[in-house]
Parts: structure tokens; sequence; C-alpha cells
């Protein structure tokens, strides 16, 4: 079964990371909905290009809508195609608020539709082998999370997450990749206080954040700076056993820049010298661990699954409601300067 598809934008997001992954995994993309006429042609010379969202929510051959916007859009968008009658996948996070998103799902079960957020970090090749080292006890009882997303990027981008908008800031986005991470690991944490600010020059929205949360003996910290020449570790786990260090970020989004496609056997595959270590407490002894495959893929192979057999999509609206809850309290701890209960 041909599973056609309208995509909305085609931005970076829209082109580089769901253009690939539709194509990979047997999705037609039927319809865009974009100005970027020439640059959607040539890599989907067959799709129609349309200038409106209500042209392509009319159409009958349209089974999925991809929405791949800025966030301010997506609740009237996923609506508006929910109402029409065709499945939904929405970028993270996926609404601005949290009653937006949990809204969305429940129009879903009203109408028999699949939505599904496009969380795709939950593939990533660093969090996938983190997850399997979890699932055999190799670090013991989890006491420290530590992660954060530093890059040196010292110039304000010229684009809408740079505007003093609803959603526009750091938190929507790499935070919110970085809590999701965190519910699917432990769950949603007892307690969060944060710190949210702008360093930059020029820079209109919030640009780095500290988050510490706590869940009984753990704790959890998450943190992202744009003024950090040097990263260091991106993870750092630690248990009763051992910990787990990990520095390099997952490759499939600079793979997906530079047009290999998630069909090569390269893709999401990282170099040994990207590889981490575990550390083991008792003896000191350091072990390197390959790294999983990532596999961004595996969303839209789950999306595909849930549309033909009915089973539960790979990232629910409900899901992602909490990861905007939990942002949410990110902003009133940072703005009334104490730990806030979640």
């Amino acid at each position: 079964m041909t599973l056609k598809v309208g995509l909305i934008g085609f931005g970076l997001a829209g082109r580089y990371f769901h253009a690939p992954l539709l194509r990979s995994t047997g999705f037609h993309v039927a319809a865009v909905v974009s100005s970027r006429r020439e640059e959607i042609h040539a890599v989907f010379p067959q799709a129609e290009v349309l200038a409106d969202e209500t042209e392509l929510f009319a159409r009958n051959d349209i089974d999925l809508v991809v929405i791949a916007t800025p966030t301010q859009m997506h609740f009237r968008q996923a609506r508006g195609a929910l109402e029409a009658g065709k499945h939904v996948v929405v970028d993270k996070p996926v609404t601005v608020t949290a009653t937006e998103a949990r809204t969305l799902a429940h129009l879903a079960r009203e109408r028999g539709r699949v939505l599904s957020v496009f969380h795709n970090r939950r593939w990533d090749a660093d969090f996938l082998t983190l997850r399997k080292l979890l699932e055999e006890h190799r670090l013991g009882e989890i006491n420290g999370y530590h992660v954060r997303w530093d890059r040196y990027r010292p110039q304000p981008s010229v684009s809408w997450r740079n505007l003093p908008e609803p959603a526009s800031g750091m938190v929507y986005d790499l935070g919110s990749h970085l809590i999701d991470q965190v519910l699917v690991l432990f769950g949603r944490p007892d307690w969060l206080q944060a710190d949210v600010f702008t360093q930059r020059p020029g820079a209109q929205t919030e640009d780095g954040f500290e988050i510490l949360m706590g869940k009984g003996t753990l704790r959890i910290m998450l943190g992202v700076s744009y003024l950090a020449s040097d990263g260091g570790w991106r993870f750092r786990v630690h248990g009763s056993e051992a910990s787990f260090l990990k520095a390099e970020l997952d490759p499939q989004e600079d793979q997906s820049r530079a047009g290999i496609q998630p069909d090569d056997p390269r893709f999401g595959v990282e170099d040994r010298s990207a590889w981490g270590k575990l550390v083991y407490g008792g003896t000191g002894r350091t072990e390197i661990v390959p790294s999983e495959r990532g596999c961004w893929a595996e969303f839209y192979r789950r999306v595909r699954n849930s549309i033909e057999e009915g089973s539960p999509p790979p990232v629910t609206a409900d899901e992602a409601a909490e990861v905007i809850e939990l942002i949410e309290a990110v902003y009133r701890s940072a703005r009334e300067g104490r730990r806030v209960r979640v």
C-alpha cells in the first residue's frame, strides 16, 4: 500500500529531516506546501507545490500530513488536518502549550486518526546506546544523569528561532529533546529548578539554560550553551557500578545535510573515535562501548505500522504534552527563581 503524504514546510526540518526519511520508508510525497518551488522539485520532481494548506486538506488522495513549520503554527495546522480526516505527524515539540497538545490528542482519538510527534532524538546513536546499557543494568542503580548540548554559535541565526515569539527559544528547541529523553528513561521528575538566559549580543530570545531535576535520590542536570568552544561530555551518566561518558553528537543531521540518505549503510553509523566509554567505579577500569546505529527512519516505519495495522504511534501527542508541561514548569521556575514541584 502506498501512503501519500502532504508536507507542510520545506525549511531545515522539512527538507533535511522529514523528506529523506519519508522517501526511505516507502511514503510518497505527493504535495508540498511551501514557496520554495525550485528546491522542492529538485527533491520531489513529481510533487505538486501548493501555496496554502487548505488546498492540501481538501485533497482526497492525501493520507498523511506532515507539519514542519514554526511551532506557533502547529496547533492550527494539525487541527485543520485532523478535521479533514488526515493522519498527522507534527514536528517536535508539538505545540506552544500542553493544553493545545492534549486538545489535538483528544481530537485524533475522536476522529480515529493517527497523530504522532517527531521526537527523532529517541533514535540517536548515543541515546540508543545508553538505553541498551541501562536495559542490561551495566551501570547499576542510576544516581546522576548529566546531559549537555553545547555549541559555539556566537552569532544568532537569521530565522524564526531568534524572534521573540512563543516557543522560539532554546528550551522549546533543544530542551524539548533533552526533556523527552529524560521522560523516556526515568518518567516524570518530582521537581525541577531552572535558569533560562540570553548571552549573545543581538539574540532576541533565550540561547541557554540550566535545568536541575530530582526524582527520589536521582539528580538530573540538563544544559545548553551557544558560547561553548569545547562542549565536553554530552552524556555523563553515573550508576552504583559504573559511569557512561559520551562526547560526540549523533551523526544523522550532518549526514542528512550532506545528502547521505537513510537507506545508505553509512547513515547513523558513528566512527569508532566517537564511541563512548564505561568507567567502572570499583576498579577504575575503562571499557570502550561501540555505539548503536542511529535510526531516525524507525520513527516513520512505526508511523506506517500505526496507520496500516493500528499499532501505537511511535510518539503520542500525550507524551509530547508532558514535555510541554515540563517546559512550562521550567519557565515558571526561572521566572520565580524557585524550585517547582511537577
